[in-house]
């Protein structure tokens, strides 16, 4: 405790000094349990949240080993306080179990049941206005009976008071179906069987790796230990693509055994790959595709990119919760703030790596960030300072000064694989014209966008200009420049995909650069700054360059 890289403090954030020898260990320990709030350069600022305690103690992790954390990165003495509220926050998770009752033969049982050996606990829940609804029953003191469509819907209302319940209600088996992993030549990374493993005990959660960690392999190996009809969603039709030729790569699944449903074909096999948009679309103010989710048994759904799960979903997976869920992710970061009912929903974070420790092992490519600053001409300036407030970002973001910055990098990086990344189509435009260089938008034909992202990863295209469709579920190894011009005000987790895209290991062996283009002075430089806390939250340091350097 002499001198270490941590200040913890009695509000429950966590100070870390960034430029401390043992500030990297602390940190990766330190990012189990709590979250970053701010990164600047020197003082990087985590707090203590009930979800992040939660979260940590679901995927096995105690009170004793947080505080041991605490206690031995510390600086200071832990203030008893936040020792105490840890300790009894942790203990809160587990005192209510949803359970269900043995089904006899007659085909009687089978109900669910809440239980807690706490009285208190018990009595101050079910006392709840909104909790009361549910429970339809009392067969013993410590037990209440639940609604049995009310399984997802209660874990909601019991993570809102603060008492979440930990479900060990069990699933359906679903449909048995075989599958196999084809290990051959090949065999799951030990992280991957250590998640696949996690999750299978669980039954349901979310796993944490990055982009280019194979995620997609933890999805497939999951499938081979379960089993079962699988149920896949995808943010999009090219990433349903892509999980099927990775399913019949890696699995023993034949293409008669993997269908699609999308906007472009609607087929119904034991592995059906659904997207999102399909599920939430509506036709005559009804979700014109909910008898998908009941279309077969389905033993397991996996939800790809789950930080990105539409809103309507979570109400439609609320039913869901007889079914094994598997939600895959880069980030637990959502931008709308429904941490929460990924946690009550989906499931409990189950396994989480941590970037730079992949990348230790050689996993991973690693990566070097850098945040250039580039000055606006004082027209531009006097236009952005005259614009109404909701113009500022996209006049800051689309700049004309960008391009000619755009350009020096790419000249700088000759040889190498780039990726030039913005948010507005005419921007696109302009990028893709004065580049000379391929673009892919929302608007380019699916069998196109396959078309330009094969040329890229066999090397006959070398520049390509993306919008932010190419943010979710792309494979591009070879991809080892990222030029991100304007994105999501700020977006952490597109931040994620972003540098995601760089981080899948090359045969070229080059270390991965990914620059934001920023402009001074601006809200877009405002905006960097919550993008950059995923950096530093990952273990990553960006570096800050003039523009004008770059002509030098």
């Amino acid at each position: 405790m002499a001198d270490g890289p941590l200040i913890v403090q009695s509000d429950r954030t966590v100070l870390l000094e960034v430029a401390h020898p043992d500030a990297e260990s602390a940190r990766h320990e330190l990012a189990i349990f709590a979250e970053l709030e701010r990164a600047p350069e020197h003082i990087h600022t985590y707090r203590i949240t009930r979800l992040g305690l939660w979260n940590a103690r679901a995927a096995g992790h105690d009170a004793d080993d947080m505080l041991a954390t605490l206690d031995r990165w510390s600086r200071f003495p832990v203030p008893p306080s936040v020792s105490i509220d840890i300790a009894e926050t942790v203990g809160r998770y587990g005192r209510l179990v949803i359970e269900r009752t043995p089904v006899a033969e007659d085909g009687s049982g089978g109900e669910l049941i809440l239980r807690s050996t706490d009285a208190a606990v018990l009595a101050e829940v079910s006392k709840n206005k909104r909790i009361q609804p549910l429970l339809i029953g009392r067969p013993s003191p410590d037990a209440f009976v639940v609604d049995a469509w009310a399984r997802g819907h209660i874990k909601q209302e019991l993570l809102k008071i603060g008492w979440p319940a930990e479900d060990l209600a069990g699933y359906t088996p679903g449909t048995p179906h075989p599958i196999d992993l084809a290990e051959d030549g090949w065999t799951l990374r030990p992280y991957q069987r250590q998640a696949v493993d996690i999750f299978t005990d669980g039954g349901s959660g979310v796993v944490v790796l990055p982009c280019g960690a194979g995620k997609t392999l933890v999805g497939a190996g999951a499938m081979a230990e379960t089993k079962t009809t699988t149920l896949i969603l995808v943010t999009n039709t090219v990433s349903a693509r892509q999980w099927r030729d990775e399913l019949l790569k890696r699995t023993s699944l034949t293409p008669e055994e993997i269908g699609e449903y999308s906007g472009q074909t609607k087929e119904i096999k034991p592995v059906t790959i659904a997207t999102y948009q399909i599920l939430t679309a509506k036709r005559k103010g009804q979700y014109a595709h909910l008898a998908l989710l009941d279309a077969l048994d389905w033993g397991l759904i996996v939800y790809d990119e789950v930080h990105l799960l539409p809103a309507p979903v979570f109400k439609l997976t609320a039913d869901l919760q007889a079914r094994r869920r598997l939600g895959l992710t880069a980030t637990l970061v959502r931008e709308d703030g429904r941490e929460g009912d990924v946690f009550s929903l989906i499931g409990p974070k189950r396994f989480d790596a941590p970037w730079k420790e992949i990348e230790a092992q050689g996993f991973i490519s690693p990566a070097v960030c850098y945040e250039v600053r580039v000055d606006l001409p004082a027209g531009d300036r006097l236009e952005y300072a005259a614009a109404a407030d909701d113009e500022r970002y996209r006049l800051a973001a689309t700049a004309p000064a960008k391009i000619g910055v755009v350009r020096r990098l790419v000249e700088r990086h000759e040889g190498e694989r780039i990726l030039i990344i913005g948010q507005y189509l005419d921007q696109i435009d302009v990028l893709a014209e004065a580049l000379n260089a391929p673009k892919i938008t929302g608007q380019t034909p699916v069998d196109e966008r396959e078309e330009l992202y094969q040329a890229f990863r066999v090397g006959d295209i070398s520049v390509l200009v993306v919008s932010k469709v190419a943010n979710f579920s792309i494979d591009l190894p070879e991809a080892s420049v990222a030029i991100q011009v304007s994105g999501s005000f700020g977006s952490r987790q597109e931040e994620a995909q972003r540098l995601g895209r760089l981080l899948r290991p090359k045969q070229s062996n080059h270390t991965a650069s990914f620059y934001t283009l920023i402009a001074r002075d601006t809200v877009d430089q405002d905006f960097a700054q919550n993008r950059q806390r995923f950096l530093a939250e990952q273990g990553y340091a960006y570096t800050i360059l003039d523009a004008h350097s770059l002509a030098a």
